[in-house]
């Protein structure tokens, strides 16, 4: 159950930084600063559910790994943001470390 917990903090780690994003426009300020906020706390409850089991220093990788991966998937395909070979081996050394990590603490 702690690696689920530690996935779905891991997605709710990509709803900050797009509610920050949101809270860019004056029209959605307090909106996204509301959903940055909850998604925040969902976050970290989810991380603090996980880290009973799972050791901090794999748990908090792994939690921003998704995360990282997570959020530059969402700014390329919401929000425009450049895309080049360098960016995506990036993110794909992000995602190969997340993996390493959970093989290494099967």
């Amino acid at each position: 159950m702690a690696w689920l917990y530690l996935v779905l903090a891991g997605l709710l780690e990509i709803g900050w930084p797009v509610g920050l994003k949101l809270a860019q426009n004056p029209s959605s300020r307090w909106g996204g600063i509301l959903i940055a906020v909850a998604f925040m706390g969902a976050s970290g409850f989810m991380l603090w559910l996980a880290q009973r089991q799972i050791p901090i220093g794999t748990a908090y990788a792994i939690w921003t790994g998704i995360g990282a991966a997570g959020t530059f998937a969402v700014g390329v395909a919401f929000f425009g943001d450049a895309t080049s070979l360098g960016r995506f081996a990036g993110v794909a050394m992000i995602v190969g470390g997340v993996v390493t990590l959970k093989l290494a603490s099967a």
